[in-house]
C-alpha cells in the first residue's frame, strides 16, 4: 500500500469518472463499518486510478452514519434510507447512484476481505466476463469459521437454487460481487427481491440475459456480530426462490426489460 496514494484519495475529490464504484450495504454497522472501511481504502487506492466508496445505510437506529461522516473522507459518499427496507434495497440504492465503471458489492464486514477484489477485477477489467462473483464453493475457495448449521443450510439452498432455477453457479449468496456498471444497472433495476435473496434474483436474471458470469473462488471468514438468523433467512430463502420463478413465469422481467 502507498500512503500517499491512499491520502490522495481520502483528501481530495476525484475530478475524474471513477474507474470503480464500491457499495457497501449497512444496517446498524457502527462496530464494524469503519475497520471495513479502512480496509478498503488503504488496498484501493494502490491501484493508482479514480475509485469511490459509497456506503448504503438501509435505516440504521445506531450511530453508523454518524461515525462514517466523522472520517471526512473526500470519496466516500453515505447514501441513507428513511427506513430498514432490507440488504437487497440498500446494494440496489447503492448500485443505482454508482458512477463507476465497474461496481462492487462487499459486506460491511469484510468477511470476503478487498484483496480477493483483485481477482475479480483481472476478469471483469480483462474483458472475461460481465459479472464476477466471489464462490465459497468452487476449488480453491477458503470458508473459515463457519457454524455446521451454516454450512447445512448454505449447501441445501444452493442445492435447490441450481434445481429450481436451472442457475449453475455453484454458491450465488457470498456478498462479493462485481459488474460493468451498465450491466449492473440493467440488472438491479429488474430487481424485485429486497432481502438476502436479491444475489440469485439478480444472477438468474444474468444467466436469462446471457451475460458471461465468472465464478471466482476467494477466501471468506464468518465475522463475528452477524444479524442474519441462519433458520429464518433459510425459510425466506425458499420463499423468495417461488416469488423469482412466478415473476418470470408472469413476465414481469421481461416488461421491466423492456421498459
Amino acid at each position: 500500500m502507498s500512503y500517499t496514494a491512499y491520502q490522495a484519495w481520502r483528501d481530495r475529490p476525484i475530478t475524474e469518472p471513477p474507474w470503480l464504484s464500491v457499495v457497501i450495504p449497512a444496517f446498524n454497522e457502527a462496530e464494524r463499518i469503519l475497520p471495513t472501511v479502512a480496509a478498503i481504502a488503504a488496498h484501493l487506492s494502490a491501484y493508482g486510478r479514480p475509485w469511490e466508496l459509497i456506503v448504503s445505510d438501509d435505516g440504521s437506529t445506531d450511530d453508523t452514519v454518524e461515525r462514517l461522516r466523522m472520517l471526512d473522507m473526500a470519496n466516500l459518499r453515505v447514501v441513507q434510507a428513511p427506513a430498514n427496507a432490507g440488504k437487497g434495497a440498500a446494494v440496489r440504492r447503492g448500485v443505482m447512484s454508482a458512477r463507476g465503471e465497474l461496481i462492487l458489492f462487499a459486506d460491511a464486514d469484510n468477511s470476503t476481505p478487498i484483496e480477493e477484489a483483485d481477482l475479480l477485477l483481472a476478469a471483469v477489467d480483462g474483458g472475461e466476463a460481465e459479472v464476477a462473483i466471489g464462490s465459497r464453493a468452487v476449488a480453491g475457495a477458503e470458508e473459515a469459521s463457519k457454524s455446521l448449521l451454516r454450512r447445512i443450510l448454505s449447501g441445501t439452498s444452493r442445492a435447490l437454487a441450481r434445481r429450481v432455477l436451472a442457475v449453475s453457479l455453484a454458491d450465488t449468496q457470498c456478498g462479493f460481487k462485481l459488474f460493468r456498471a451498465r450491466v449492473a444497472r440493467d440488472l438491479f433495476a429488474s430487481q424485485r427481491i429486497d432481502g438476502f435473496a436479491f444475489d440469485m434474483e439478480v444472477l438468474y436474471l444474468a444467466a436469462r440475459r446471457g451475460y458471461r458470469i465468472a465464478e471466482i473462488a476467494v477466501r471468506w471468514v464468518d465475522a463475528p456480530g452477524s444479524k442474519v438468523d441462519p433458520r429464518r433467512e433459510a425459510a425466506r430463502f425458499l420463499r423468495d426462490m417461488a416469488r423469482v420463478r412466478w415473476n418470470d413465469l408472469a413476465g414481469r422481467y421481461a416488461r421491466e426489460a423492456q421498459a
